[in-house]
């Protein structure tokens, strides 16, 4: 596997701290009128135009731009009256266009994803909305509970919902974060199975590398449902599936869980530099 190692980007002290500056244009207040999931015929007409350019335009443009391949689909197909019924996948969250490449290939599944509520406010935060953002409140339990209603109640009438537990994107970053529990605690809340899935990344081509700088080319690849073991109870059940979770999210990247850099279950965790630590990856990229 092809690890970047690229310095372009000041990853922060905490794993889920974000490092993009975001410059504030609209001034949504997420409280408990928001519509979350937004299904007004206004809204719903946008969303169809934004849909049709997506299919048309952009995914054959993410493609191209990421270097992306696309590997596992026949897991969606296999499982494909599971996933019906609504379900959750999750990924490492390792650049801008990523959950592009997501949409493309679960396609025609129609996702959302949770998003850090500024971008909402930013700049992109209309067309973040019309791709299936919902935005996280940070208004206090009331306002927690409506979202959390919201979206509960889209992936129990067969939704699907995509999140990243890493809790922020570092762009091109190899080792896979710890994970918050929060996706399991939505997987356990609404009875429903995670999809996980994986950005790996392989080396660019000359044109790639020489002229546009591109660090690497992606590959996402799709895994099994995971479930939770209905032998454990309570915290554990959580603790258990979100580990079992990032183990897999692990293997389909490439990485060893075992010698992955991260431990799997976020506690105030912080950055490690790797760059002269041996943790499970085979291919050493130049710094």
């Amino acid at each position: 596997m092809f690890d970047p190692r690229t310095d372009r980007f000041p990853y922060p002290e905490n794993t889920d701290e974000h490092y993009l500056k975001v410059e504030e244009r609209f001034h949504e207040v997420f409280d408990c009128d928001y519509p979350y999931i937004d299904r007004s015929a206004p809204f719903c007409r946008r969303q169809a135009m934004v849909r049709f350019l997506l299919n048309t335009v952009v995914f054959p443009m993410t493609r191209v731009r990421l270097g992306l391949r696309i590997e596992g689909k026949e897991h969606l197909k296999a499982y494909r009256e599971e996933i019906r019924k609504g379900v959750i996948s999750c990924s490492n969250h390792v650049h801008m266009w990523d959950y592009l490449a997501v949409m493309c290939a679960v396609r025609p599944a129609k996702p959302y994803v949770l998003v850090w509520a500024p971008n909402v406010n930013g700049k992109s935060g209309r067309l973040v909305r019309l791709v299936g953002g919902i935005p996280i409140p940070e208004a206090g339990p009331g306002v927690t509970r409506v979202y959390l209603k919201s979206v509960e109640e889209m992936i129990r009438n067969g939704g699907w919902l995509h999140v990243y537990a890493e809790g922020s994107m570092w762009e091109y970053y190899a080792p896979i974060r710890p994970f918050k529990r929060g996706l399991a605690h939505l997987s356990e809340t609404c009875e429903r199975p995670v999809l996980p899935m994986a950005f790996s990344y392989r080396r660019p081509g000359w044109i790639r590398r020489v002229l546009f700088h591109q660090p690497a080319c992606f590959t996402l690849r799709i895994g099994e449902p995971v479930s939770a073991d209905p032998q454990l109870m309570g915290r554990e059940r959580l603790n258990d599936l979100t580990v079992r979770c990032h183990d897999e999210v692990c293997r389909l990247a490439g990485i060893n869980p075992e010698k992955n850099l991260y431990p799997p279950l976020f506690d105030r965790s912080k950055r490690i530099d790797y760059y002269t630590t041996e943790y499970g990856i085979g291919y050493r990229g130049s710094r």
